[in-house]
């Protein structure tokens, strides 16, 4: 079967599009919300909200369709990863509607996002002080009560949790248990409108990187919201019942990983792209040319580093590309997202740690943003699933073992 890696002109559109986005409005005010952090970016917020999000390239022909959110995504995180994070978007907690919601919860909590209102967040809120990486073992309790649920439990890490709690338009999407002998089947999302009693923000983290995003931390005490707010089938299945192909509970939410891994990954290729780009530069300044075309054992050190950086960014690109296509075909893709997350999320973090290495003092200082990348890198090792738990999803889908087997 051929395959093109060639963009259609209308992501390459895009693609220029929100380079100079990245360009324009991210990186000239990196720095100074990496500094200050928990500072809402009112100049990226506002201007994105009221220009930029109704922006864009005509369409001159096919889209990409996923790959090309994939390609805007490493344009926007090119210009800063933490910025992009802030942005008022449906985000993650848009997604797990997208996957498990019904098409009038779509229409309920997703229009905000395209009208004329104030900007609005959506966030995704799974974490727990006792659950990290196990989504299953969350302690948050949802107890149904007449038409309403009701949620009790925190939330940690909660990416984009401050504007999705606080802002009006926005929501949560808390994952809870309905009946905690029921194992991963009593696990349910739901979806907390912003500014609901009972969902309080206790706090945000204070972080090694991505500064400019908020993550919160999410106290609900008796936190009501209605039945139909509940994503997927209320139907609870034991630890030995099948799954029904209509139950989109746990499995429902699950599969917003197989959408969001790309994207996670996409956003470190953004930011492995930027070290590249300005280690590519500074050599250029300096009057140094890799030669592509030396023997191998003629390379120098530096030559043989820069060329691993490229290849390895390349290697995450593709990859991440190959998940985005299989959902553009509506093929399964649990084994390639998470194959692209684990790559890019350790191909980032070697990227940026190697320029700040061959740039030397300048490239610790903070003077340059290549420090403030590698920060910014490594939390692509670790959310949206660690990279030791992506490994062991590509292990137990490749080697076809239950978890019970490979844990």
């Amino acid at each position: 079967m051929p395959i093109s890696f060639e963009m259609s002109e209308t992501t390459r559109l895009a693609q220029d599009y929100y380079r100079a986005m990245a360009t324009d409005h991210l990186r000239p005010i990196s720095r100074k919300y990496d500094t200050q952090e928990h500072d809402l970016p009112t100049e990226w917020v506002d201007w994105y909200w009221n220009h930029g999000r109704k922006g864009g390239p005509e369409d001159v022909g096919p889209s990409d369709g996923f790959i090309q959110v994939c390609v805007q995504t490493e344009e926007l995180c090119w210009g800063d990863a933490g910025l992009y994070l802030r942005t008022p978007f449906a985000g993650l907690g848009g997604a797990a509607v997208g996957a498990a919601g019904t098409k009038e919860q779509k229409k309920r909590f997703l229009s905000v996002f395209h009208g004329d209102g104030g900007p609005a967040w959506g966030a995704m809120a799974i974490t727990e002080p006792s659950a990290g990486s196990d989504s299953a073992a969350i302690q948050t309790t949802a107890t149904r009560d007449g038409d309403d649920w009701i949620l009790n439990g925190t939330k940690i890490f909660c990416t984009a949790g401050e504007g999705a709690s606080q802002q009006e338009g926005g929501f949560v999407v808390a994952w809870a248990t309905v009946d905690p002998t029921a194992g991963r089947g009593g696990i349910k999302a739901f979806v907390v409108p912003a500014g609901t009693p009972g969902m309080t923000l206790v706090g945000l983290e204070n972080k090694l990187g991505i500064r400019a995003s908020d993550t919160a931390t999410l106290q609900f005490d008796d936190c009501r919201v209605p039945t139909a707010n509940l994503l997927g089938s209320a139907e609870v299945k034991k630890r030995d019942a099948k799954a029904s192909s209509g139950d989109k509970g746990f499995k429902g939410a699950m599969a917003t990983f197989d959408a969001s891994r790309p994207i996670v990954a996409a956003m470190a290729v953004g930011v492995g792209r930027a070290a590249l780009d300005y280690v590519l530069e500074e050599l250029d300044r300096q009057g140094v040319r890799i030669r592509y075309d030396a023997p191998p054992a003629e390379l120098t050190a530096l030559e043989r580093d820069v060329m691993e950086m490229e290849a390895e960014l390349q290697a995450a690109r593709l990859l991440t590309w190959r998940a985005a296509s299989m959902m553009n075909r509506g093929r399964p893709n649990s084994l390639e997202a998470s194959m692209a997350k684990a790559k890019a999320g350790l191909a980032v973090t070697r990227i940026t740690q190697k320029a700040v290495e061959l740039l030397g003092p300048p490239g610790w200082s903070k003077k340059l943003l290549v420090e403030k990348w590698m920060r910014d890198a490594k939390i692509n090792d670790i959310y949206e699933g660690t990279q030791q738990i992506n490994q062991l999803i590509v292990a137990r889908r490749i080697l076809d073992y239950p978890s019970s087997m490979l844990r």
